[in-house]
């Protein structure tokens, strides 16, 4: 138990570590300046412009130079805008319009980015290239906010789809701001060295946190150790992150002591890739870019310590350790930090800590690598060859996850052949093939179809042949035919026209990425190849490496293991005991009930109690020849065993070991209706529980690893056995027949059968070392019963066997909650549906009746042999669109009756506010006299305006029968009561501060007191003492007073006050600990103005010149609930009012004076001051005057009427959302609000028939 919460507390607090870095970088500046505006034309560039005023320079957001935005020559998905921002920047945001004044915009977009322009990276959100939603006009501005910043130099918008009856057109806007850094380069034989002041580092808690990119594959990029076996290193293994940490061990370089997780993947694609690393005692938490992963280290220790130095970039010499000889790590860190530290940084300014190993600099050398990638089967790559005759020389990387593939195709001069490299079941292998008849073939590798960078020389001179994988030996063949360069060279597929010439693969296209292509020691410019300038292509992406891990995360299930092609991945099974294209589905039957069904007698069989879960399968005993079908499991020491010696200092402990785990077991007692335990003590004069009042000599552990202290046959809690219970114990003066402590032998013999406490895993024996004292024990085996149901399966027969369909509940259907069953069989298919779980459909069977011909009577509840019949409820059924009545069916039939309980415990939660749920004959009702709410639901407020001066004094010195009748639970008895702890609940809308929300006094002076202060503030003064000021809390400076309804809570126990306001987070406050904390002679609440303020503190004082103005609703005080007796008990002697008093809505009245103001400003605005007792000027005769008047009369009558439409219109707009389920609060009856709220049609309803079975 303390393990596991202090695990729980560390990732507490490496959680609120990762928070607080989140925060602080997310908040701690605005990064949202406009990128673009101010950026020179030249700085954009296109894939191509329509004419010169499409060109890019003028796809500025909402600017109409030129024609208006930018407009490629064609519209097709290779085009593209791109724009350089001069240096990296970070980027939050973008936005996008169409060309202005045209029918050009794009619908959808792709965005890339990248530091060189030469390598590409797509912008990628919740692991999948994402696609942003473009425009559907031209001149409206749509902007994204991203959900991850992005570090770059260069952007590239790349269309996807625009408008079909216009063309591509853009215009952009980035937002964001500079981002300064701390960069050093590695060259992969260098290293920062961190040196202590110390001979040691020791640290319980460590963060670092660091940037990188590189091309390599391997290499390491963090590492220290110390003497007695600590360590951690963070290397590059493959492409792949792995972190191998240990905390020391009292067997020094022990293997088996070290912890290795590994994240990450195909991360040497020379892109940033980010890593934090947390540690709090034994307990990491491992991030790389989002995937983090949670484990707890290795080690005897709980702090790191490393000696003299932490090496950042590899090792500084090589072999220094003996256990440790790898590459050091090739390429740029950014943003190193170790424990805050900014060790880049520090080696710039040349500190002494930090020592500089070989040759590192402080900026990011970029190599001039262009990679392309083939997307499908029509994907090539042309280039031409270079006029060389004599032999042949080509080089290139290639990175895929298909087992085959065409790499290279190429007819060579001089009638030499034909030259082609492929990939065949993971290996390469190249022929040279003349006349249709390989002349040269060789093979060479295996795997080769991991997703790494494979590097490919190929050498022909003469009749020589080479062939050189991954700078290992070269492979050398001689070929029969004299090899020369040739003319054209297809790369990963070819075009119809060649193909049909004879350049064909068994195995299709190649689908990966290929850099680094030379041909006769010449490199490829694929620039030019984008450009259109050299070669062709055809559905390629140039400058970027499109390749995925589909198998980062791992979605093979229960240990499957993971393998992918291009497009799609694969689960491999073999060994889990799940199948199904992810290893979703248990082999296993979930129960031994299960086996017996499928006609098996008793006998071991592997269960899987959660089915598809995380806990695996478990081997048991099904006994299957009682009435019940026994689940059975046996531990290491079932038989009577005697115990001699032991005392309460040294007890004697029995372990008790399951051919199972803790989660197995605890997963199979879950699943099933009971579980049970014999467990028997035989004593002679040794006391087992020391009843009734000792402590207990003998105990037991469960399953929940907690003491427990009663014997089979009781109840947890009640330290007794079983004759306790009974009240037959052989002495009546004891709960236990041994704790008589007889010389003579006796036994307590009973079943544990409360399962959250199973299995018995221990028991601890204490008194059998007296004279003539000894014991014997016995625990029987674990045994089960009852398969708990989670699946609804439909079956029938049309005459060519039987046919199913199984929906499975992730969680128990015996729940006692209502459930919803959809069943639908046709000619095509059938159906079933189970609550709101994915409809389950199989075709039918080809074969068999079209209708399915029944004879015998339809039985609802069981068979006509009645056995393994339903036990429960069963409403509304439906057969083919008619209502069966199982009610009165249900009167008539044995064991069946009419009406169903247990409404309050499927829908009680729909009871708010404390309200309580009441059972009727066919549905349930709200009780709300416990409740500050009224309504059918509890869910309507009791609301009431409060004007200046108005006055509700609620005593709380009332009889005792009074204050219960009319609030619920009679926490004030009379006037003598103390309080030592409050429970206030309420609601207020305002816009007049200072004021007084709630105030409550004692008849010596006493009080508490809510106040908003002069700026709308929110406080709280408790005068609880004589002897000292009032105690004041400010709770926030924002102003509460702004117009909006506002919940407020305040529960005090003792010394500890818990304050919450609307949903923000609750805050705990302490009164003074030499302080009265009892509130004595509690006498009234007071609700707006107070009457005796003779005590009042200065600024109550000031809060309560006019009271309260506004609304208020859902007071409650302990129970008590002043505004609910005010308005509906008149003339309750506890309730006393001055002033104007009536109900009203704070979530509507109020939003109704707020929409007359706005209404009335309006009218003002466009019609301007009418000032009606002055006379028309100007007028010359009388008949004009009264032309004028009635001209006055209309134009005002219809003012009149528009700003009555106005402010039923605004008025209606405002209630909208509180009143929008007024229809589901307010419905006739309560079964068509269930109905309303479950969406499912006719499923519960008052006017349906139910039965109970």
């Amino acid at each position: 138990m303390d393990s596991d919460a202090g695990s729980k507390r560390v990732s507490f607090s490496l959680s609120f570590i990762s928070l607080w870095i989140f925060l602080t970088t997310a908040h701690s500046y605005d990064c949202d300046d406009h990128l673009v505006s101010d950026l020179p034309q030249l700085v954009f560039d296109s894939s191509s412009e329509l004419s010169s005023s499409h060109s890019p320079g003028f796809a500025k957001l909402n600017r109409r130079d030129g024609a208006g935005g930018w407009s490629p020559l064609e519209s097709n998905k290779h085009q593209w805008l791109q724009l350089d921002l001069g240096e990296r920047t970070e980027i939050t945001a973008i936005a996008t319009q169409g060309r202005y004044g045209s029918s050009d915009w794009v619908i959808s977009y792709l965005l890339m980015f990248s530091d060189t322009g030469r390598n590409w990276k797509q912008y990628r959100q919740e692991d999948s290239i994402w696609a942003f939603t473009g425009n559907a006009n031209a001149d409206g501005v749509v902007r994204h906010k991203l959900q991850h910043s992005i570090k770059a130099r260069l952007l590239r918008f790349v269309p996807l789809e625009w408008n079909p009856h216009g063309r591509i057109g853009m215009r952009v806007e980035v937002y964001g701001c500079s981002y300064k850094s701390d960069v050093a380069d590695f060259d992969g034989r260098s290293s920062l060295l961190y040196r202590f002041h110390q001979k040691s580092m020791s640290t319980v808690k460590d963060i670092i946190s660091l940037k990188f990119k590189t091309m390599q594959s391997d290499g390491v990029m963090l590492h220290g150790e110390g003497q007695r076996g600590d360590r951690i290193t963070l290397e590059l293994k493959k492409g792949k992150l792995s972190l191998q940490i240990n905390l020391g061990d009292t067997k020094l370089h022990s293997i088996s002591s070290h912890t290795s997780v590994t994240l990450g993947s195909l991360l040497d694609d020379q892109h940033w890739h980010s890593i934090t690393i947390e540690r709090y005692n034994k307990q990491v938490n491992f991030t790389v870019d989002q995937h983090t992963q949670h484990f707890r280290t290795k080690g005897d220790f709980d702090y790191l310590d490393i000696d003299y130095e932490l090496s950042f970039g590899g090792i500084p010499i090589p072999g220094k350790s003996v256990t440790f000889r790898r590459k050091n790590f090739h390429g740029c860190i950014e943003n190193l930090y170790y424990n805050g530290m900014n060790i880049i940084d520090l080696a710039k300014r040349h500190k002494p800590q930090i020592h500089i190993m070989g040759n590192v600099t402080f900026s990011c050398s970029e190599p001039h690598i262009i990679p392309v990638t083939f997307m499908s089967s029509s994907s090539y790559l042309l280039l031409p060859g270079p006029p060389q005759l004599d032999g042949l020389s080509i080089s290139f990387q290639f990175r895929t996850w298909n087992k085959d593939g065409l790499l290279l195709h190429s007819e060579l001069r001089e009638a030499s052949g034909t030259l082609q490299i492929h990939l065949s079941d993971g290996k390469l292998k190249i022929a040279i093939l003349k006349l249709s008849r390989t002349q040269t073939d060789i093979a060479t590798g295996k795997h080769l179809n991991d997703g790494q960078w494979h590097c490919i020389h190929f050498n022909a001179r003469r009749n020589h042949v080479s062939i050189t994988l991954d700078n290992n030996a070269a492979s050398t063949v001689h070929s029969t035919v004299q090899i020369n360069s040739g003319n054209s060279y297809y790369f990963g597929g070819c075009p119809e026209t060649v193909r049909n010439a004879g350049c064909s693969n068994p195995f299709g296209a190649f689908h990966g990425c290929m850099q680094l292509i030379f041909i006769d020691n010449q490199p490829a410019d694929l620039i030019l190849v984008q450009q259109g300038l050299l070669g062709n292509f055809s559905d390629l992406q140039l400058d970027l490496c499109g390749i995925v891990d589909r198998c980062l995360p791992n979605y093979c299930e229960h240990g499957g293991e993971c393998s992918q092609s291009w497009s799609t991945f694969y689960c491999d099974c073999t060994g889990t005991d799940y199948k199904g294209a992810t290893c979703h589905n248990s082999v296993h039957e979930q129960s031994c009930e299960a086996y017996k069904h499928t006609g098996n007698t008793s006998g071991f069989f592997f269960i899987d109690p959660d089915g598809s879960g995380p806990v695996g399968p478990l081997l048991v005993y099904c006994n299957m020849t009682e009435d019940k079908t026994w689940t059975v499991i046996q531990h290491n020491n079932t038989e009577l065993t005697k115990v001699r010696g032991s005392n309460v200092e040294k007890p004697y402990l029995v372990q008790l070991n399951y051919n199972a785990s803790m989660e197995q077991l605890r997963a199979m007692i879950n699943s099933m209706d009971y579980c049970e335990q014999k467990v028997a003590y035989h004593c002679r004069k040794s006391r087992l529980l020391n009843t009734p009042n000792g402590v207990p000599f003998t105990w037991w552990i469960g399953g929940a690893n907690e003491k427990q202290v009663y014997w089979g046959g009781s109840s947890p809690g009640v330290q007794k056995c079983a004759c306790g219970l009974t009240g037959d114990c052989l002495d009546t003066n004891y709960d236990c027949n041994c704790d008589a402590d007889n010389d003579k032998w006796a036994n307590d013999t009973g079943h544990l059968s409360y399962k959250d406490d199973l299995p018995v895993t221990q028991i601890v024996i204490g008194d059998t070392d007296r004279t003539h004292s000894e014991a014997a024990y016995r625990v029987g085996p674990l045994r089960c019963y009852g398969d708990t149901p989670s699946e609804v399966v439909l079956s029938f027969d049309v005459g060519n066997g039987p046919f199913e369909v199984t929906v499975k509940s992730p969680t128990h259907l015996n729940d006692n909650q209502w459930h919803y069953v959809e069943a639908e069989r046709n000619i095509r298919e059938a159906s079933l549906q189970v609550d709101h779980l994915p409809r389950k459909a199989q075709e039918a069977p080809s074969d068999g009746h079209i209708q399915l011909q029944l004879s015998s009577q339809l039985f609802v509840g069981g068979t006509a042999s009645r056995q393994k019949g339903f036990l429960g409820c069963i409403r509304s059924l439906r057969l083919n669109g008619v209502t069966l009545d199982l009610e009165e069916r249900a009167k008539i039939t044995p064991g069946v009756k009419p009406g169903c309980l247990g409404h309050c415990s499927s829908y009680g939660n729909l009871c708010h506010n404390g309200g309580r749920c009441i059972e009727k004959y066919n549905g349930y009702s709200c009780n709300c006299s416990h409740s500050a709410y009224d309504g059918p639901f509890c869910k309507k407020e009791i609301s009431a305006l409060f004007e200046p001066g108005t006055s509700l004094i609620y005593t709380l010195d009332g009889s005792s029968t009074i204050v219960k009748n009319l609030s619920g639970p009679s926490s004030f008895t009379s006037s003598d009561i103390t309080l030592l702890k409050e429970n206030i609940a309420f609601s207020f809308r305002t816009t007049h501060a200072p004021c007084i929300l709630l105030y409550v006094s004692s008849l010596n002076g006493e009080y508490l007191a809510v106040t908003l202060s002069r700026n709308g503030s929110f406080q709280i003064r408790y005068k609880l003492d004589g002897d000292f000021d009032p105690v004041f809390l400010s709770i926030d400076t924002r102003n509460w007073a702004n117009g909006q309804v506002h919940s407020v809570k305040i529960d005090r126990e003792g010394q500890a006050i818990y304050i919450q306001i609307d949903q923000f987070t609750t805050v705990e406050y302490s009164l003074p600990s030499d302080m009265d904390l009892g509130f004595n002679s509690v006498r009234s609440l007071t609700l707006g103005k107070i009457v005796d303020s003779d005590n009042l503190d200065k600024e109550t004082h000031r809060a309560n010149t006019e009271g309260f103005v506004g609304c208020l609703s859902a007071v409650q005080f302990n129970g008590i609930t002043p505004l609910k007796v005010a308005l509906q008990n008149s003339g309750s002697p506890l309730v006393s009012i001055k002033g104007r008093f009536v109900e009203s809505s704070c979530g509507s009245a109020l939003r109704s004076e707020s929409t007359a103001i706005t209404t009335s400003h309006s009218l003002t605005d466009h019609s301007g001051t009418i000032d009606v007792g002055q006379p028309l000027k100007n007028s010359v005769r009388g008949d004009s005057a009264v032309i004028g008047g009635i001209i006055a009369i209309v134009i005002f009558v219809i003012l009149c009427i528009v700003a009555v439409t106005g402010r039923l219109l605004y008025r209606h707009k405002g209630t909208y959302r509180t009143n929008e389920t007024k229809g589901v609060e307010y419905a006739e009856n309560t079964d068509t609000t269930l109905k309303n709220n479950a969406n499912y049609q006719d499923s519960i309803s008052e006017g349906k028939k139910e039965y109970f079975i």
